[in-house]
């Protein structure tokens, strides 16, 4: 059987691939710049548990991976929009526009919603499906 590849599976990819490298450039944040002590530490001056600063680092390490294997795409995507809409929080007395000192909450959002168009749309072509029936 075979099948033909549409615009929108090639949309698709290139969507899954942005936000695969953008979620793992995050992250390299967090571990490189920032470092797990000092993300940990801005977790809780903001008032969130400490612990939650390794959750949402390995959740952009892993749902990134994910994204560009194209692996289990809608719930990468689905986890990654959960912690983008997250990070509205600590942006929101910074402004719309990120480029605000303290960076505002315009991005989040985005990353959030563009996430969700992720999960919609799916893995697009070029993915490692698993389940492919449901990818």
């Amino acid at each position: 059987m075979t099948s033909t590849l549409r615009p929108q599976d090639y949309a698709a990819t290139l969507l899954r691939l942005s936000l695969g490298i953008l979620f793992l450039a995050h992250a390299g944040l967090k571990l490189f710049v920032f470092t797990i002590p000092g993300t940990v530490g801005y977790f809780e001056s903001i008032g969130f548990p400490g612990f939650l600063a390794h959750l949402v680092i390995a959740g952009e390490l892993i749902g990134g991976l994910a994204l560009l294997a194209g692996v289990m795409t809608r719930w990468a995507s689905l986890g990654l929009a959960v912690i983008a809409f997250g990070a509205i929080y600590p942006h929101a007395g910074n402004g719309w526009v990120f480029s605000a000192p303290g960076g505002g909450w315009e991005f989040p959002l985005f990353l959030g919603i563009t996430a969700l168009v992720q999960a919609l749309l799916g893995p697009g072509a070029f993915a490692l499906k698993l389940n492919a029936a449901r990818a």
